[in-house]
């Protein structure tokens, strides 16, 4: 049975906000898209469908009381995203409007900071609203008494803004004076106790009982989730497929291999990437040509075979920061004699790893994402630390969270490249659109400061 979500309050938050945010973007649109010869009707129709569709997509309104503050600027974010490039499509469409980008600018502003704003007021609210008055409190047992079960009985217990209210435990394998009785006892507790919920410890009961059990929730209308057992396979993300009728749950390698994540963080690199080729490399790659040229003789950049998404391999582009040599597949080490004057400035302040946004813009890399290294490093490393080939699941990236936790440069012992994999692997399991933009923050503000292990 899939865990249903049936707060006292659902039922009516959810249309409130969704009517809320359509009220907004309708009002303002009017507003300040009034000057641009636009057909309202039609617009407003696109707007309101394209709005609820895209939210549809994003999981926008699926927010409940265990929602992390950094979920829902996750959703704030990809809704925005996703809702601007559909506003700016609408316009090549209509052949008599006039574009403004100034107007959408304001209106997307606008919107977004008065939806933030209702979101804010509503979630910390009503968190508050659970502490103080709990009268929205959730009754709730768990069948079993193993570490997963008493953990969880904490997280009710220091979370009250989660709005539980734990009622006891209830096992055939243990007693003592937190169990209320067994688990065939649980029926009449929960009916009599008003129970709404009920977590099932999944190494704790058997297949009849836990058949007979879930019959029950769903006649009596009890909401009935699973804690995981002691297996950390199952603390994974798992994701459920049909064969016909038949369910079959699998691991997924991360939440960017969702088609819909995956979609996001690649318009997110078209645009960053675009904006840094125009505005920076447009005029940055003549200028450092010429000082690279002056110093030494060769190219100007420089491109190296790198494996990348599923170990394929792709052509890394930079900035030559070396003397012309046999030795590519030697990373700098410090003072290391081919590194030019030049070389070793661009590598202080990273502008040698520019040249790469266009391996993004291509969609061999990301903005963020685990480094790519030498092959000579993939096959030193793969097999003698744990998880290393994880790092192929995603494009690799310009910076990473290992670089800006200071893990980058020369590979001096194995502890180094554990550190940096530890960091990798983490990125990739536990990724949002707001650590990306957290990381590119840190890479800029280490550029200006210098890094020990930029050489």
């Amino acid at each position: 049975m899939v865990a249903q979500q049936t707060g006292r309050y659902s039922k009516y938050i959810r249309p409130i906000s969704i009517f809320l945010d359509l009220l907004v973007i309708t009002v303002l649109s009017l507003f300040f898209f009034r000057e641009l010869n636009l057909n309202m009707v039609y617009y407003l129709l696109y707007q309101t469908f394209a709005w609820v569709f895209i939210a549809f997509i994003v999981k926008f309104y699926d927010v409940y009381r265990f929602t992390t503050p950094v979920e829902i600027i996750s959703k704030l974010i990809r809704q925005a995203a996703l809702f601007l490039l559909v506003v700016i499509a609408f316009f090549p469409f209509a052949k008599t409007v006039i574009f403004s980008g100034k107007a959408i600018a304001i209106f997307m502003s606008f919107s977004f900071a008065i939806i933030i704003f209702f979101k804010y007021f509503l979630f910390f609210y009503l968190k508050k609203y659970r502490i103080t008055t709990k009268n929205n409190f959730r009754n709730a047992i768990i069948i079993g008494y193993t570490p997963e079960a008493i953990r969880l009985k904490e997280v009710f217990e220091s979370r009250q803004d989660y709005g539980y209210r734990f009622q006891g435990y209830f096992s055939d394998k243990k007693q003592n004076a937190e169990i209320k009785g067994k688990v065939e006892d649980l029926k009449k507790f929960v009916i009599e106790m008003k129970i709404d919920e009920i977590y099932c410890s999944l190494n704790e009961i058997s297949n009849e009982k836990l058949k007979d059990l879930v019959e029950f929730a769903d006649d009596n209308n009890k909401a009935i989730k699973f804690i995981p057992d002691s297996k950390e396979i199952f603390s994974k993300n798992l994701k459920i497929d049909y064969y016909e009728l038949f369910p079959v749950l699998s691991l997924q390698k991360t939440q960017l291999h969702n088609p819909t994540i995956k979609g996001v963080k690649r318009i997110f690199d078209i645009f960053f990437s675009l904006f840094v080729i125009l505005f920076v490399l447009s005029w940055l790659i003549p200028l450092i040509a010429i000082l690279i040229k002056l110093e030494s003789k060769g190219p100007i950049f420089f491109k190296q075979g790198r494996p990348g998404l599923d170990e394929n391999e792709f052509y890394c582009f930079k900035f030559r920061s070396m003397q012309v040599n046999q030795t590519t597949e030697r990373e700098a080490s410090k003072n290391d004699p081919r590194v030019t004057k030049m070389g070793r400035f661009m590598r202080k302040t990273s502008i040698d790893e520019l040249p790469q946004f266009f391996n993004v813009l291509l969609g061999d890399m990301s903005v963020v994402g685990p480094r790519p290294h030498l092959w000579s490093q993939n096959k030193s490393y793969a097999s003698k630390v744990k998880k290393y080939m994880v790092r192929h699941y995603v494009k690799p990236g310009i910076t990473g969270l290992a670089q800006v936790k200071g893990y980058r440069g020369e590979i001096e012992t194995d502890d180094d490249m554990i550190n940096r994999i530890k960091f990798d692997v983490f990125y990739i399991e536990n990724w949002s659109i707001v650590m990306d933009i957290k990381i590119i923050i840190q890479t800029v503000v280490n550029i200006f400061k210098g890094e020990d292990k930029a050489y």
